[in-house]
């Protein structure tokens, strides 16, 4: 049987280990040119950015500020500072010469020939022309980096945790689509060049960038040993963990004393309204000798049609109980497949089993914030197909005939599956009913503002699912089914 398988500046990238005497990016080999000797007076062994300066000098991409006894550390970087050190990694990575690469060029300051080979190398264009003496914001920074080396270079050893952690908004939140080079600021998260200034990864682009932070990001980038792997959290970000299957529904908070049989917007809105609050008693009062056996039966009916719309709470039965003196009528909803004292326990683990796939589905990134309803009913619709096969040998007490069974046991007839989906199309926060025959029940879903009919259980009637019974419209869902 087939069964479901069930953290800080942007400096934060502190370094305590020592430098390699070499490195490599993915791909390729970097040596130093130089040996570093305490050249700068203001960098110290105990400082956290000590290992990082003295690599950057041996690799030939620093000579210090102003004096060359001095790196400064604590001061703001320019743009023309950033680009130079990216071209000399790039020369680097090309000559094994930090230097050899900007040497074909001239200029009229320090800083041109190194923008010119930069340009040259397609690291940058002209977006900072006029702009390199001042100081480069974290974005820029990041422009400037990600298109320093040739990305087939650098292993996106954060993908999933920046795909799921930045899609959830949980992480690198302070990033969107209206922020400067997005991309590639999360192309360095991928890479591990940058952990964040903060537990949740906030970037700070528009801020400053200091020298010793560079410092660390670009020998991040020229040794891959000090790259960082994102041990981020992000499971909160998209579990359902402590969902109730009260919290599945959505009640204006309308309850009506006495409604009719045939009021299908009544019956439904004390429906919601007890569902909602995780009950399943309902009294009414219909008034003295308003009631008749037939009108109770009526009702009762009607409540239960009702209530089987809404699959995923598990209540196929209704007792009631009425006076026809005082007009007052109770409704107790239950479920034929167990014993009056385990139907919330069947309920919540069929709720749990569908929280586990959920967030299992989550974390594998086979679900994402940025997916349509469609295309997230489409993975659920998959996932049971997959998970669950057909009981041909059910019989009417059969616990295949519940969302327990089909989540937790693997087996299922179509009320089993149709309550499962819809269980876990609710969890997505995806509007979902049900539609019937005299022998048949499937969903009906919402998906993105239009309606669709699924039915996984005629979609798991082969070796393959069968997408047929998938987003059908109603008119050959009920030529199907009817």
């Amino acid at each position: 049987m087939r069964r479901r398988i069930l953290p800080m500046i942007l400096a934060a990238i502190l370094l305590t280990a020592v430098l390699p005497q070499t490195g490599s990016a993915a791909g390729m080999d970097l040596a130093p040119v130089r040996t570093y000797q305490g050249q700068f007076a203001d960098v110290q062994p105990t400082d956290w950015y000590y290992d990082n300066v003295a690599a950057l000098y041996a690799l030939g991409l620093t000579d210090g500020q102003g004096s060359t006894d001095y790196f400064v550390p604590a001061a703001d970087i320019t743009i023309a500072e950033a680009v130079t050190m990216a071209a000399r990694l790039r020369s680097l990575y090309m000559y094994g010469d930090s230097e050899e690469g900007p040497a074909a060029y001239d200029g009229s300051n320090w800083y041109a020939p190194y923008t010119a080979y930069a340009k040259a190398m397609g690291i940058i264009g002209e977006e900072f022309d006029g702009l390199y003496t001042q100081p480069a914001s974290r974005a820029q920074v990041a422009h400037i980096l990600a298109n320093t080396l040739p990305a087939s270079l650098l292993e996106p050893i954060n993908e999933q945790a920046v795909t799921v952690g930045y899609a959830s908004r949980r992480y690198i939140s302070d990033v969107d689509a209206y922020t400067p080079y997005q991309q590639d600021i999360l192309t360095l998260y991928r890479w591990g060049i940058l952990s964040g200034a903060d537990g949740t990864g906030s970037f700070l682009p528009g801020e400053t960038i200091r020298r010793s932070e560079i410092a660390a990001m670009i020998t991040r980038m020229a040794y891959s040993d000090l790259r960082i792997t994102l041990d981020w959290d992000f499971t909160l970000a998209y579990s359902k963990t402590g969902t109730t299957l009260e919290d599945l529904v959505t009640s204006t908070g309308a309850f009506h004393s006495a409604p009719a049989p045939d009021d299908d917007r009544a019956i439904d809105d004390n429906l919601r309204y007890m569902l909602s609050r995780g009950e399943r008693r309902m009294a009414l009062n219909y008034g003295p000798d308003s009631l008749t056996s037939q009108l109770a039966e009526s009702i009762m009916a009607a409540f239960l049609d009702g209530v089987r719309s809404y699959a995923e709470q598990g209540y196929n039965a209704v007792q009631c109980s009425y006076s026809i003196t005082s007009g007052s009528l109770a409704l107790t909803f239950s479920c034929s497949l167990y014993d009056e004292r385990m139907i919330d326990i069947y309920r919540e683990a069929a709720m749990e089993a569908a929280i586990q796939v959920h967030d299992q589905l989550w974390k594998e990134v086979q679900i994402t914030d940025n997916m349509s309803e469609y295309d997230k009913a489409k993975v659920y619709f998959t996932w049971l197909c997959g998970h669950c096969r057909y009981d041909y040998h059910s019989t009417t007490s059969s616990m295949s005939h519940s969302g327990y069974s089909a989540l937790v046991d693997g087996l299922a007839v179509c009320d089993g599956y149709t309550a499962a989906y819809n269980l876990l199309l609710k969890l997505e926060g995806i509007s979902c009913t049900t539609a019937s025959t005299a022998d048949h029940i499937w969903t009906v879903a919402t998906l993105d503002g239009h309606t669709y009919h699924i039915d996984p259980t005629w979609g798991d009637q082969s070796s393959t699912v069968d997408y047929r019974y998938f987003a059908m419209s109603e008119a050959y869902a009920l030529s199907r089914f009817s």
